[in-house]
C-alpha cells in the first residue's frame, strides 16, 4: 500500500513499517508531501522518521493502539460488514442525547454503551451525540485533549468498536453525531509541529498558539483537518458532527474554514444520499453561523444556545454568579425573550463582558430547530465545582419543569446523558494524564480556579484520582426506583408529544407568544394550539390561558383544564402541557 505524510520542512523522511525502514520520496505533483510503497494489511504498526529523528506515529493516524505517543496502525475500513441499511436521520424534528462513553457505563467501552442504546430508543431520542472519541493519553477523560483527529481512542474499543456501535445505533433507528475538535490539540503527544506549521503565533488562544487556518501553509491545515471530519461521516456511517468552541477558530480569510467545511459536508450528503450536518458550539451569538451560505452565511445547520440554558438555570436556581449575572437580574424576562428570539444577546450590553454581545436573529427566517436548546450539557454540569446536576438541589416538581420547558420549547432538544432520571450521580472533571508534570499542573489549576470562586482547595475533586471518574458513572439501579422512574416516566412523556403534536415542532420563531408573572414565578407560552404553562413557585398558581376550552395533554401532578374563567390552576413546583381549541 501506499503510504503519505505532508512534512514540507523535513531534507528527509522515512518509512518504518513492521520493522522495515523505507525511503520516502518527494511527491513532484505537491510539494510538502511524501510517499512510499510497503507491504501491510490492517493492523500493521508504522510510523515517520523526519531527517533522522525519532519515529513518530502518522498525523492522519486512523488507529493508535498504544495510545497517542505510539506507532499507528493501519485500518483497512473495508473489512467491516455493515449491518444496518441506514437512510440517514435529518436534524429537524429530532431529540439528542449526549453522551461520554466513558462514564455512560462502569466499563467505559462503546461496546458496553452500544448495549444500553434501547434505552434511549425506547425514551424517544433520535440521535446520540458522542463527546470526543479521538485518542488521548492514559485511559478515562473528557476527550477533549486529543492529539489524533482521525483515530478512536483504543481503551473505549478502537476504530471497530466505533462501527459495532453506530451499526446497533441505526438498526435501533438512532442517528449518531460526534463531538470533534479542530480548535485546538491536546498537549501530550501532539507532535504536529515537528511536522509543519500547523500552528501559528499569529493568533493566541486560551490553549496557546493558534491552529494554523489563515497563515502559510494554512492550505494543507485546513485540508487536514476538512479530511478528518469527512472520514468520521464517510467512514463511521455518522450522521452529524458537533464543532467545539468554534468561536476559537482564528480565520481571516475571505473564505472561513467553516464555511468550508459546510460546503464540503454537504457535497458529501449528496454523494452518499444521506442527510448529514454540523451543529457549532458558538458564544459569538452571530446569526451568519447558521445562516445558509446562499444567504451569506456560514452554513452549519445548527448551533447550541447558551442563552436558553442560562435563562432557564437562572430562573430554576437563582444562581448569578459569573455569565448567570446578565440573565439573573430578571430570569423570566431572559427566558421569555430566548423562547421568542433565540438569543438573549442579541445586540444589548452584557455586564458579564463589558461590552454589547451578539447579534438579533431574523425571526421571520430562522428556523428555529437550528439552535439547541437544553437544561444540562457536560459543560455546564462539569465544569461545576463538585460537578453537581440540577437533580443535587431541585425537586423533582422542578426537574419536571426545566423538562418542559427544554421538551416543548422551540429549539432542537438535546439532554446529557443521566438527566432523563433525574441521576444521583456527579459528573466531574477527570484526568489520567501519564505526564507527571501535566497532571500536577491540571490538579493545581483546578483547585486554584475554585478557590478564587469561595471553594476549598481540599472539596474540589482531583481530576486524577480515580474515584473522580468512578463517581461521575450512571448508575443503571436508579431508573427501576422512586423518585428517578416518575421523572423518567415524564421524560418519555414529554418526548413523545414532541413527536406526536405537530405544533412542537412547528420551526416559526414568530409564532411563539409568552407571559410570565416573575413574582409568581410562572411562565407560560403558546405554540399553535399547544399550551405549556410552569410553576416554578412553591405556591399554586392561577394562569390566565383564556376562555377556550383545552384538554390536559400531559401533567406533572393532577391537574384540570382552565374551566369558563380561563384560569388554569397549577400546583407548586408542577407543569403541564394543554391543547387549545
Amino acid at each position: 500500500m501506499q503510504f503519505e505524510v505532508w512534512a514540507p520542512q523535513a531534507e528527509r523522511v522515512t518509512l518504518q513499517c513492521e520493522g522495515v525502514t523505507h525511503a520516502m520520496q518527494s511527491d513532484p505533483g505537491r510539494p510538502g508531501w511524501w510517499t512510499a510503497e510497503a507491504e501491510a494489511g490492517d493492523g500493521a504498526r508504522y510510523g515517520f522518521a523526519l531527517d533522522d529523528g525519532p519515529l513518530r506515529p502518522d498525523p492522519r493516524s486512523r488507529r493508535q493502539p498504544d495510545g497517542p505517543e505510539g506507532l499507528s496502525a493501519v485500518v483497512d475500513h473495508g473489512r467491516h460488514p455493515w449491518r444496518a441499511q441506514w437512510p440517514g436521520r435529518p436534524l429537524p424534528g429530532a431529540v439528542l442525547y449526549e453522551l461520554h462513553v466513558g462514564t455512560y457505563t462502569p466499563e467505559g467501552t462503546l461496546d458496553a454503551a452500544a448495549g444500553r442504546l434501547g434505552h434511549l430508543a425506547g425514551l424517544g431520542i433520535t440521535h446520540v451525540e458522542l463527546m470526543p472519541l479521538c485518542a488521548f493519553p492514559g485511559r478515562h477523560g473528557w476527550g477533549y485533549d486529543g492529539v489524533s483527529p482521525w483515530a478512536v481512542h483504543e481503551p473505549y474499543g478502537g476504530p471497530e468498536a466505533l462501527k459495532r456501535f453506530v451499526d446497533r445505533a441505526h438498526e435501533l433507528g438512532l442517528g449518531v453525531v460526534l463531538d470533534v475538535v479542530h480548535n485546538h490539540l491536546g498537549p501530550s503527544g501532539n507532535f504536529l509541529p515537528e511536522f509543519g506549521p500547523y500552528f501559528t503565533d499569529t493568533h493566541h488562544t486560551p490553549w496557546g498558539a493558534a491552529v494554523n487556518l489563515d497563515a502559510p501553509g494554512s492550505d494543507e491545515v485546513r485540508a487536514y483537518l476538512l479530511d478528518s471530519a469527512l472520514a468520521w461521516l464517510r467512514d463511521y456511517r455518522l450522521d452529524g458532527l458537533r464543532l467545539d468552541a468554534v468561536h476559537a477558530l482564528a480565520d481571516t480569510r475571505a473564505c472561513h474554514f467553516l464555511e468550508e467545511l459546510s460546503a464540503a459536508v454537504d457535497a458529501l450528503a449528496a454523494e452518499t444520499g444521506r442527510p448529514l450536518f454540523l451543529i457549532a458550539e458558538s458564544d459569538l451569538n452571530d446569526p451568519r453561523m447558521i445562516t445558509p451560505r446562499r444567504e451569506n452565511g456560514l452554513g452549519l445547520h445548527a448551533q447550541w444556545n447558551d442563552d436558553f440554558h442560562h435563562a432557564l438555570h437562572t430562573a430554576l436556581t437563582g444562581e448569578s454568579q459569573g455569565y448567570y449575572a446578565d440573565f439573573a437580574r430578571d430570569p423570566f424576562a431572559a427566558l421569555a425573550k430566548t423562547l421568542t428570539g433565540g438569543f438573549f444577546h442579541d445586540g444589548a450590553y452584557s455586564g458579564f463582558r463589558g461590552r454589547r454581545h451578539g447579534r438579533a436573529l431574523d425571526r421571520s427566517r430562522m428556523p428555529a430547530h437550528r439552535l439547541l436548546g437544553y437544561s444540562q450539557t457536560h459543560d455546564q454540569v462539569g465544569n461545576r465545582a463538585l460537578g453537581d446536576r440540577l437533580s443535587s438541589s431541585l425537586s423533582p416538581g422542578l426537574l419536571a419543569c426545566a423538562a418542559a420547558l427544554t421538551l416543548t420549547a422551540p429549539f432542537t432538544p438535546m439532554l446529557f446523558m443521566g438527566e432523563e432520571w433525574a441521576a444521583g450521580t456527579p459528573w466531574q472533571y477527570f484526568t489520567d494524564h501519564t505526564d507527571p508534570e501535566l497532571a500536577e499542573a491540571v490538579r493545581r489549576g483546578r483547585r486554584r480556579e475554585f478557590a478564587a470562586h469561595g471553594w476549598a482547595e481540599e472539596d474540589v475533586p482531583d481530576p486524577q484520582d480515580p474515584a473522580t471518574r468512578e463517581r461521575s458513572c450512571l448508575d443503571w439501579s436508579e431508573p427501576g426506583r422512586e423518585p428517578h422512574a416518575r421523572v423518567l416516566a415524564w421524560y418519555r412523556e414529554l418526548i413523545a408529544l414532541r413527536h406526536t403534536q405537530a405544533d412542537l415542532t412547528d420551526p416559526d420563531l414568530a409564532d411563539i407568544k409568552v407571559a410570565y408573572d416573575a413574582q409568581a414565578r410562572w411562565l407560560a407560552f403558546r405554540r399553535g394550539d399547544v399550551r405549556v404553562a410552569v410553576n416554578l413557585g412553591k405556591e399554586p398558581a392561577a394562569i390566565p390561558l383564556g376562555p377556550r376550552p383545552a384538554r390536559v395533554l400531559a401533567a406533572w401532578d393532577p391537574v384540570d383544564a382552565p374551566g369558563p374563567d380561563g384560569l388554569l390552576h397549577l400546583p407548586g413546583e408542577s407543569c403541564v402541557v394543554l391543547e387549545q381549541d
